[in-house]
């Protein structure tokens, strides 16, 4: 997958032992290398590509490793390697769309320490932390949180509360983020840049917050999901452009598409009201039922006011079941 930062981790980023009060180096040695292949007719191998690398994060003895999910969705081969120099294969547990995390179990014994879970709540803006890759301090970054508010991805995709750091880390995907105490606080997304004051933006990172996994943790080992019924899908694209919400893609054969929505189409209204933003978009698209839902847009086109009903979909009906390959 390409990196859109050129952004390289130099010595003096490195954490020191004597910068935490925690065992750094076992600390560090939770991290594993996450390598998947996933199969060219996948729904998502357009977009994400058909080998997908990253990080993931021993969080229990019997080998439970979280990640980001975007690496292992419809994933028919998963492969773990921890410092220790072990490989083994794993297989997916979970791949939950509404958190964005993923979650995989090894099939041996891994030999590596756990990384414990802490607590994304406790930490303050401006606090110092660790974004830990695969690779020890060598693939680690001393950051900094610079914000904690609303996330909205153009995927149909809202955190109520993110975690943005800085500097970058160069392998986001699936960093740990670890707080002062060495508890695991979140899990690395994506490449950003954020807002600051005086118009100025910086380079960092998106990071997902623990504490949204551990109340579905045991939902996900055991059921593979939340157990509830799955959002509404449009497979519609958008994007926030000078206070309008734009269409910027549309999934092939998706609801959207299916229903006539057309990239460059502008979203006046959900179900009669207009969103204030993207995740007032997204939560008015799922404040209308479970997925098969109709999603009633008004949208503007060319100077033409338009109004479509598009009957969503479950997002996971698109994808391949690894156990089909």
């Amino acid at each position: 997958m390409a990196e859109p930062s050129d952004w390289e981790i130099g010595e003096a980023f490195q954490p020191r032992t004597e910068d935490v009060s925690y065992d750094l180096e076992r600390t560090l040695s939770a991290m594993v290398s996450v390598r998947t292949k996933i199969p060219e007719d996948a729904f998502t191998s357009s977009i994400l590509g058909t080998e997908r690398a990253g990080n993931g994060v021993l969080i229990n003895e019997n080998g439970l490793v979280l990640t980001i999910g975007y690496l292992i969705t419809e994933a028919d081969s998963i492969w773990l390697l921890g410092s220790n120099g072990r490989a083994c294969q794993a297989h997916q547990v979970a791949y939950d769309q509404e958190t964005g995390f993923g979650l995989v179990q090894a099939l041996e014994r891994l030999d590596l320490p756990v990384m414990e879970l802490g607590s994304s709540a406790d930490l303050k803006v401006g606090e110092g932390v660790i974004v830990a890759g695969f690779g020890g301090r060598e693939q680690s970054t001393k950051a900094r949180v610079v914000a904690k508010r609303e996330f909205a991805g153009y995927w149909e995709y809202v955190l109520d509360e993110a975690i943005f750091t800085t500097p970058p880390h160069p392998n986001w995907g699936g960093a740990g983020l670890i707080s002062a105490d060495g508890r695991l606080a979140g899990v690395g997304s994506l490449f950003v840049q954020q807002p600051l004051e005086n118009d100025r933006q910086v380079d960092g990172n998106m990071i997902v917050p623990i504490d949204i996994l551990k109340p579905i943790v045991t939902q996900l080992t055991t059921m593979g999901g939340q157990g509830k019924p799955a959002r509404p899908w449009l497979g519609m694209y958008t994007a926030e452009a000078e206070d309008q919400l734009v269409v910027v893609g549309l999934a092939t054969d998706g609801p959207a598409d299916d229903a006539g929505v057309e990239v460059g189409d502008r979203v006046i209204e959900v179900d009669g009201e207009k969103p204030r933003n993207l995740a007032d978009m997204f939560r008015r698209v799922w404040a209308l039922g479970p997925a098969g839902a109709l999603v009633p847009l008004t949208l503007w086109r060319e100077g033409d006011v338009l109004s479509v009903a598009i009957k969503s979909a479950d997002r996971n009906s698109f994808l391949i079941s690894p156990s089909l390959h």
